[in-house]
């Protein structure tokens, strides 16, 4: 869709106007992007084998060669060359900030960054935002370097029916690096098939419902739904206050509990994080202790709906967690129908007031939604996938927030999301309910839309309880992810049990970039 001249020539200036960086990034090259993380890049770095710049630059020509085939990078940022010299210079004074100094990061196109445009994959928002989202100020705080903008669903999938996740009018179609002609899943797609590909060292995505786990999940990739209020939502375009929440995605757990140390805190202007306790673990990374699994009681939603492939990964996951010393209980946690039946009239509500509030932040645009739906209507290139906008007129017509059936309807939603998993973690004493994350990825098909009946996200997200999703294995070559959820908070925990999951039943392979799979 003409994008991709524009963006290697972004990729070919930021290579040549930045100086070249020191000697010690030259055998960078001798080790393996896919499988390094922080720890030992941080090591690298201390014993001068390795430079931030030097690692921004391999990141920079790793997207030159593979990212034609994944089109999983929205915009890259011509100042990360620049951020990657001054940490270089941060080492050298001994003034680091933390573990993220010098580490490329890659960011959702949904989450506002001073430096360049964001979009949330709508042409109609293409500007600069007034300033940083709150979590990227807490990033650039942490010396990360801020690699660029990642592609996603348009809207964050909240635009159309019958949405194609990954596609939108500004970047196109994000890829599955495992399968190229398969679906990324997803909203944070484009930051989850950047990650799988090693594109970047961890991306940051967003989630409503399962717009963060269910691409990690497709993409053999960890991915982190936070607690609502443990992360800032300020500068995050929004679908909605009640369930968004923004988190980490990485080719391991430890760095993403690194990044989430990094991004977690109160924020005035953000009123969920009023709730943060003051008791939460500031370095995640100091869980992720060996044996976590001994003794631990994981209750198992299998969820056959996701068909037999994914059921025998769940199986081989409960046999890896029973040997891991774990007591895995198998569980079904209710009211699962009557959370479906809610959900969505609540987040129509919510998306109307929310979305005219965050454009009231923009400096340039459409200033409220009747103005997107116009928009829409008159430009042919956001018709050239999903062609309607059939959520965004229905979000139009929805009753206020001060409605009080509106009101009725969320109460209920939100207490029986909580109880579906405070009950059934109380009635089996369980630490942790596990369950399938996605099913095999499906063809990516405009005509058509996504096949995505994939409801285990939906308790954790509406409830505002933390989910993590961590490689479980594959069916041939699509990668299937286990999720485990716990009580609000409890994202310690999660990590800790999901990084011993990681370490017990490695699954992760790199991506082959396969253009289809017959099954």
């Amino acid at each position: 869709m003409g994008r991709r001249p524009v963006f290697l020539a972004i990729l070919a200036a930021a290579l040549v106007l930045v100086p070249a960086a020191p000697a010690a990034s030259a055998s960078s090259s001798r080790f393996d992007l896919d499988s390094a993380d922080i720890p030992a890049l941080q090591a690298r770095m201390a014993s001068g084998r390795l430079s931030a710049a030097g690692l921004t630059r391999l990141y920079l020509d790793r997207i030159h060669q593979v990212d034609g085939k994944v089109n999983a990078v929205l915009a890259l940022n011509p100042g990360a060359l620049g951020q990657a010299l001054e940490s270089d210079a941060r080492r050298r004074a001994h003034h680091l900030r933390g573990p993220l100094d010098g580490i490329p990061v890659l960011v959702k196109d949904n989450v506002d960054t001073r430096d360049q445009h964001t979009t949330a994959g709508s042409r109609a928002l293409r500007s600069y935002p007034a300033k940083d989202a709150t979590l990227i100020t807490r990033l650039r705080n942490a010396g990360a370097v801020i690699l660029g903008k990642a592609n996603l669903s348009e809207w964050a999938n909240f635009r159309a029916a019958k949405p194609t996740s990954g596609w939108s009018g500004v970047g196109g179609q994000t890829n599955n690096p495992y399968v190229l002609d398969r679906n990324p899943c997803g909203s944070s797609a484009g930051s989850a098939a950047g990650v799988a590909a090693s594109l970047a060292q961890v991306a940051i995505g967003s989630e409503t419902d399962g717009s963060i786990v269910c691409p990690a999940g497709m993409t053999a990739t960890v991915g982190h739904k936070p607690s609502l209020g443990l992360v800032s939502r300020t500068g995050v375009v929004p679908i909605s206050a009640e369930q968004d929440t923004a988190g980490p995605i990485a080719r391991n757990v430890v760095d993403v509990a690194l990044t989430l140390s990094a991004l977690q805190g109160r924020d005035p202007s953000d009123p969920a994080t009023a709730e943060y306790p003051r008791t939460q673990p500031t370095d995640y990374a100091k869980l992720l202790r060996p044996g976590v699994l001994r003794g631990a009681r994981i209750g198992l939603w299998r969820l056959p709906v996701l068909g037999p492939s994914t059921d025998a990964v769940m199986t081989s996951a409960k046999n890896s967690l029973v040997k891991a010393g774990a007591t895995v209980v198998e569980v079904t946690p209710p009211y699962q129908d009557r959370l479906g039946e809610l959900e969505f009239p609540a987040l129509l509500t919510e998306f109307h007031r929310d979305i005219d509030a965050y454009l009231a932040t923009r400096p340039k645009g459409p200033r409220n939604l009747a103005e997107l739906i116009a928009y829409n209507r008159a430009d042919p290139l956001e018709q050239t996938c999903f062609a309607g906008q059939e959520l965004f007129e229905q979000a139009l017509a929805a009753p206020p927030p001060t409605d009080p059936g509106y009101l009725a309807g969320r109460a209920e939603l939100s207490d029986l999301a909580r109880r579906s998993l405070d009950e059934t973690l109380a009635k089996y004493h369980l630490d942790a309910i596990a369950s399938p994350t996605n099913p095999p990825a499906w063809k990516t098909d405009c005509a058509t839309g996504d096949d995505d009946v994939i409801p285990s996200s939906t308790p954790a997200a509406v409830a505002g309880y933390p989910d993590v999703t961590v490689p479980a294995g594959f069916t041939g070559p699509l990668p299937v992810g286990i999720s485990f959820m716990g009580a609000r908070w409890s994202d310690g925990r999660m990590l800790a049990l999901a990084a011993d999951f990681e370490r017990a039943a490695p699954a992760r392979v790199p991506p082959r970039y396969l253009p289809t799979w017959p099954s």
